[in-house]
């Protein structure tokens, strides 16, 4: 097979945090002025008046679909108090999506809370879904014509991210620690160990906020409703094999199976990694490792995937992320096409995928660091200029033949 459904949606993705800039209400914003080693995000990429911009060069390049964010924290900057104006912009986003005939996919929580919602407590205060609730409410006031709605962006690494908060709090003193990875006679920043285990019950909790949202979603739009997964594509290693599911279920099983019964399942892969019995093994050196350090690892995305498709029991996926960290754009487009021939030999076998979104749109703020550049478009950070790379225009070019051939493929 080398063509791919009709209707099938073929874009790049976005977050509010990492492209629009100034986000000074939120719970990021205050992490990296207080915590060691973070670099700041600033202006960003300045994508909170640039959006039209970056809409176009989408659109123009023949992609069909943009993935992007709400930022809760300027909708919602003090408890209870809703911007009316923050509000009509995003929906002016969402109008001007649907100008250039480009499907808005939009997620309501990519990481990033309110600095009040933080101090409350974040994800694990008593009452934290009745305020998420509340902000949902208000949020799908704009949603109208939108068909694809995430409610929530990775809830398993921010999960990762509140295990290894608790910690470093028992074990450091409370100081932040960069993960980082020796690489070239650098420090490469990795996840790898960082993130190794999610307690599975922060994981319930998020499903329980979750599936509280989608019914608000359901009840008040006619989107298609689902969140967002992170895939390690994990592999045992001889002897490894229990301690790899165990690892597995606190960080991914137990938001797969929370994906029951959505409309759509966002899967994001970006690598593999092999489990061992005392855990994750470092990804060995290699040329073609990535600039957050993790292995050259395209079929990635099949393996995530068709894991999805088993624990979610059939739920429609939706790659909403997958990419490459490097400079090499020629590197980026050899990922890309590996990855997509892989999805294709998912889809042969049965499994329902509806479409496929980059990450990212532009070289951003990768949470903490500016230097990992998995972007389809550079963008200068003095001028906020935006260069497109050969990989827009390619990947452009898969989107308007829907299809991979020996046209495309290089």
């Amino acid at each position: 097979m080398s063509t791919f459904p009709d209707g099938f949606l073929w874009g790049a993705a976005t977050a509010g945090h990492q492209i629009e800039g100034n986000n000074v209400n939120s719970d990021w914003w205050a992490r990296e002025l207080t915590m060691p080693g973070m670099e700041l995000s600033g202006d960003a990429c300045d994508s909170y008046h640039r959006y039209r911009q970056d809409i176009d060069l989408l659109a123009d390049a023949g992609l069909t679909a943009y993935r992007f964010s709400l930022e809760w924290a300027r909708i919602e900057p003090v408890q209870g108090h809703f911007s009316r104006a923050e509000l009509a912009h995003y929906r002016r986003m969402i109008e001007y999506c649907f100008e250039r005939n480009v499907t808005p996919v939009v997620t309501l929580q990519h990481f990033t809370t309110p600095q009040w919602f933080a101090n409350d407590g974040a994800w694990l205060a008593e009452d934290a879904s009745e305020k998420f609730q509340r902000y949902v409410m208000a949020a799908t006031d704009i949603l109208e014509g939108v068909d694809w709605v995430v409610t929530m962006n990775e809830p398993n690494m921010q999960a990762a991210i509140m295990t290894a908060m608790r910690r470093m709090q028992q074990t450091q003193g409370g100081q932040w620690q960069s993960p980082t990875v020796e690489g070239e006679g650098e420090k490469k920043q990795t996840h790898s160990d960082f993130l190794t285990y999610a307690d599975p019950e922060i994981g319930r909790t998020f499903t329980a906020i979750h599936h509280a949202a989608r019914d608000i979603v359901r009840a008040r739009t006619n989107a298609k409703v689902g969140w967002t997964i992170a895939s390690g594509a994990l592999t045992p290693a001889p002897g490894g094999e229990e301690k790899l599911l165990e690892i597995r279920y606190g960080k991914e099983d137990v938001y797969w199976e929370g994906s029951r019964g959505d409309d759509f399942v966002g899967v994001q892969a970006y690598s593999s990694q092999e489990v061992d019995a005392n855990g994750l093994v470092p990804h060995p050196p290699h040329p073609d490792n990535t600039l957050v350090g993790t292995a050259y690892r395209p079929d990635a995305l099949s393996m995530a995937v068709r894991h999805a498709w088993d624990i979610t029991e059939g739920v429609p996926v939706l790659v909403t992320e997958n990419g490459i960290a490097t400079a090499d754009d020629g590197q980026r487009i050899r990922y890309t096409t590996e990855a997509l021939v892989g999805l294709q030999e998912t889809m042969a076998e049965g499994i329902d995928v509806r479409g496929y979104l980059h990450w990212s749109l532009l070289d951003n703020f990768e949470w903490g660091h500016w230097e990992p550049t998995f972007g389809l478009i550079t963008v200068d950070r003095a001028t906020f200029a935006r260069t497109p790379k050969p990989s827009l225009a390619w990947l452009g070019r898969v989107a308007r033949h829907n299809k991979l051939d020996a046209e495309v493929r290089s």
